[in-house]
């Protein structure tokens, strides 16, 4: 068994996987301030399967770090770490290679999984827009995050409070929370839509499959007007693709 972990800005997300797929999941807020004594704990509480081999996706360095001290003191495991060296399979159509981010890398490898072709969006602490061609990465959109936009939306207008992401029953509001719930859901729905649509129209393939990942695309994905394959754990799969390259 193989312990695949997604180290994002937002939340670490943890699979348990035979190799074949993606058995159970587990996720956690990102911690940037844990011992690895600490991360030992907080892990041995959470998961109590055995797995031995580890495999670590990140976009946070200093996670990435106390994770890896964390398995081979406490697990005796040396986790493969994706980066230079590691076989992806993934081509990078970009002007430089080495700036597109290991989550993207694994959203193309598990979205590759599924279709020779399609458009993943990535709804995590920014929304990605990714268009992947036959397991080639073709270009990116990124967007601020929906967490990140209400936050910002609070944080900068005086009067209006901190609500949680629900999905209001209309779109137009008669109070504030369910009028700022609305543009904040409804609004990314709109842009979900609208940014598949110009990519559609710019890679002149209105065919194309779309696929949706991350921690609120399960909420913004039943809004949206295009059909669109909603996956959990698209992440991890593309991470689970790149161990079995590199482990056969």
């Amino acid at each position: 068994m193989v312990l695949l972990v997604d180290v994002g800005n937002s939340n670490i997300v943890f699979g348990l996987s035979d190799g074949n797929t993606i058995l159970k999941n587990w996720r956690l807020k990102t911690f940037l301030d844990k011992s690895s004594d600490e991360l030992y704990i907080l892990i041995k509480t959470l998961i109590n399967d055995s797995f031995d081999d580890v495999m670590i996706s990140s976009v946070v360095p200093v996670v990435t770090s106390a994770l890896n001290k964390m398995f081979t003191k406490y697990y005796q495991l040396t986790p493969m770490i994706l980066g230079p060296g590691v076989k992806t399979g993934v081509m990078l159509q970009a002007d430089d290679p080495k700036s597109v981010g290991a989550d993207m890398i694994c959203d193309v490898a598990g979205a590759y999984r599924y279709f020779e072709k399609s458009i993943i969006v990535d709804m995590g602490t920014a929304t990605k827009y990714i268009y992947q061609n036959k397991n080639t990465f073709m270009g990116v959109a990124i967007a601020p995050g929906v967490s990140i936009s209400m936050k910002a939306l609070v944080n900068n207008a005086a009067l209006l409070p901190s609500i949680e992401l629900q999905t209001p029953n209309h779109v137009l509001g008669h109070n504030t929370i369910s009028c700022m719930q609305s543009g904040i859901i409804y609004g990314a729905a709109s842009q979900v839509d609208g940014m598949i649509t110009r990519i559609k129209e710019e890679i002149k393939d209105d065919d194309i499959k779309i696929i949706a990942t991350g921690g609120l695309s399960k909420i913004i994905v039943p809004l949206c007007k295009h059909e669109i394959v909603y996956n959990e754990v698209l992440v991890l799969d593309g991470l689970l693709s790149i161990y079995n390259k590199n482990k056969n």
